[in-house]
């Protein structure tokens, strides 16, 4: 199965014993989306990474950033960020881990996030401010579900903690023209 997603409204894509996947295209008024993107892409502490692949190293196609949400040098658009979402969503998050994706040649291969770094039932929630760009998530087992999803500026993404064992999801290359965009991902860590 194959769904793809554009436009307004809150959309329960996933509710099942998979998990749950919630996705809120205007979560954010649009003016706060795009001051919390300049903000941060000009103020956060991004880094370049590199990791080990098929027994080679390889440099992260993204830039990355990390925050605790108690950090006292905590920005101030994430710390903003965090009250919306924990009001939003419920869950007491405790740290939040930033991409900037600068144009088409960054992506992030499909993947789930580590259970044993994060709290048993709480869920992970994405906000995504900047360009719009295309995640999959798809199913590990059958049957086999794909969802196509264009996360919009100032969406919301939500993933139970049950989907990290059902699903992966990634944010893949485009041959297409696009901006840069940063995603803001919420986790409550061990």
């Amino acid at each position: 199965m194959q769904l793809s997603f554009l436009g307004g409204g809150r959309r329960i894509l996933v509710d099942d014993d998979t998990g749950r996947i919630e996705y809120v295209p205007e979560f954010l008024e649009a003016g706060l989306a795009q001051a919390w993107f300049r903000a941060l892409r000009d103020g956060a502490a991004w880094r370049s990474e590199r990791r080990m692949m098929y027994d080679r190293e390889v440099d992260v196609p993204r830039l990355v950033a990390s925050y605790r949400l108690v950090d006292p040098n905590l920005p101030a658009p994430l710390a903003e960020a965090a009250r919306v979402v924990v009001a939003a969503v419920g869950a007491p998050f405790t740290s939040v881990g930033l991409n900037l994706y600068r144009d088409g040649r960054d992506s992030v291969a499909p993947h789930n996030d580590h259970t044993d770094e994060i709290a048993p039932g709480q869920p992970i929630a994405l906000i995504s401010l900047g360009a719009t760009r295309r995640m999959n998530v798809r199913s590990k087992h059958r049957p086999v579900r794909r969802l196509d999803l264009d996360l919009e500026p100032g969406s919301l993404l939500v993933m139970s903690y049950e989907t990290q064992t059902h699903y992966d999801h990634g944010i893949p290359k485009s041959a297409e023209r696009v901006g840069e965009r940063i995603s803001l991902a919420f986790r409550v860590r061990c």
